[in-house]
């Protein structure tokens, strides 16, 4: 009838303990996933985030989803490993079309970028170009973030074993043609 408050339906007792069994279960789970996360090293961060100036909002608020991630991204400590794989993502774009068919990047540590060449000479190349290759990564990630570039050539022969017995005729590694 118009002009009374409509009746509110209230769950069930059966429905208050599947939603009780819901929310241990949830409970659980992100304990489970915190200890994974803790043996991984991937803890949040435990010092609090620089808050931003401005109006306050309220935890209920809706929030963009770009902001909601970047959040998501500052909270759990992600910032470079999120920007080094977007770098690697778009390897060709940031070296150019030549280099980047040539080469691809391997891997990020201590502010090394290891790149492996598919030739000696592309190898070479990309120890020329190192210094203008760190200058262009750190446009992308800020300044600082790369130190060097470590060059990996091919793998097309196995290491030479250490010793004075040669095989007569042999080769060398195979890679003397680029």
């Amino acid at each position: 009838m118009p002009g009374y408050p409509q009746a509110v339906d209230r769950p069930s007792p059966e429905q208050q303990a599947s939603n009780a069994k819901g929310a241990a279960l949830a409970r659980e789970k992100l304990a489970q996933a915190k200890a994974d996360a803790q043996r991984r090293g991937q803890l949040p961060r435990t010092e609090p985030r620089k808050k931003k100036g401005g109006p306050k909002r309220d935890s209920g608020d809706p929030m963009l989803f770009g902001a909601a991630i970047q959040d998501l991204l500052a909270s759990r400590g992600w910032e470079e490993p999120v920007a080094i794989g977007g770098v690697f993502g778009r390897w060709r774009e940031i070296v150019g079309a030549e280099l980047g068919l040539h080469t691809r990047p391997e891997a990020f540590e201590d502010g090394e970028v290891i790149v492996s060449a598919d030739s000696t000479a592309w190898a070479t190349q990309v120890r020329l170009l190192a210094p203008t290759l760190v200058r262009r990564l750190n446009e992308e990630l800020g300044d600082g973030t790369v130190t060097a570039v470590k060059v990996r050539g091919p793998n097309l022969a196995p290491p030479r074993q250490a010793g004075h017995i040669r095989v007569k005729g042999s080769r060398g590694p195979g890679d003397t043609f680029g």
